[in-house]
């Protein structure tokens, strides 16, 4: 048993794998309460997407991924809020819009070039292939956003939970919209090194999704999300290695696996 644990441990890739799982669970477990509390699921799935073609131009240009993706996630945010901003179209269905042009857009981007095989992690993850300056970059987006959310919290959850009374009291809603939606772009870029533009949503979504069948306290509920995200990356990376198998997939896998655990063990109970 020992040695099923710490036989991974001896590469430094698995570390730096095991690390940032860590980190991007952090950053999507928690931003993923509001994201759900606000009827936004599919705003995770969107971004990630909408990020395919800054990834792309970063690749073809030689520059930092990480770079643009944040670029075009963060122009995605900010092109969702405009439109909604005056609440002529519904927040549902600039969604729909601005990320599928991202997306379409990133797709035509790819079919110029002549290597499908080196873009494909942006579309599945290569959470194994994290160096040093992808640490780096994903340590800083976990801090910036965690500590966010911290700083802000009351004001998040409010806007989250009953936004007219937020706007009664003085808070303004268009901020706390270009906010959220920013604080997304950046924790969707962090979980596409992870899984990449396809499945990045569900990190978002159904680690907190498992903890609300247990919980209604918000609180209670990140605290459960985290652990649930933290251990569905850090054995989903296990299972990677010793089965061969895609990382990212096998980390979606695991929260999958415990939100119909946790379902199945509520459902029965209630019987």
């Amino acid at each position: 048993m020992i040695d099923f644990i710490f036989e991974p441990l001896q590469y430094s890739f698995i570390q730096r794998a095991l690390f940032a799982s860590i980190l991007v669970g952090l950053a999507c477990a928690v931003l993923g309460i509001y994201v759900v509390l606000r009827k936004m699921a599919f705003i995770g799935h969107a971004l990630s997407h909408s990020a395919l073609p800054g990834l792309v131009i970063a690749y073809l240009c030689g520059y930092n991924l990480f770079g643009g993706a944040i670029v075009a996630t963060v122009l995605t945010a900010l092109g969702i809020g405009l439109i909604v901003k005056n609440e002529s179209v519904y927040e549902d269905t600039a969604i729909g819009i601005v990320p599928i042009f991202m997306f379409a857009f990133g797709i035509l981007l790819i079919s110029t070039t002549k290597s499908y095989r080196d873009l494909s992690a942006m579309l599945f993850g290569n959470i194994l292939g994290v160096g040093i300056s992808d640490m780096i970059w994903i340590s800083l987006l976990t801090l910036f956003v965690i500590g966010t959310l911290f700083l802000f919290h009351k004001e998040f959850e409010l806007f989250s939970v009953d936004p007219y009374y937020a706007k009664a009291i003085g808070i303004n809603l268009n901020l706390m919209r270009y906010g959220l939606l920013f604080l997304l772009a950046l924790t969707v870029v962090t979980g596409i090194q992870a899984v990449g533009t396809i499945l990045t949503n569900a990190l978002l979504i159904v680690p907190v999704a498992s903890a609300r069948l247990l919980t209604n306290r918000l609180r209670t509920m990140m605290i459960l999300a985290a652990v649930i995200a933290v251990s569905s990356g850090i054995v989903g990376i296990y299972i990677s290695y010793y089965f061969n198998v895609s990382s990212g997939a096998a980390i979606v896998l695991m929260t999958t696996i415990w939100f119909v655990g946790i379902w199945l063990l509520k459902t029965f109970k209630n019987k």
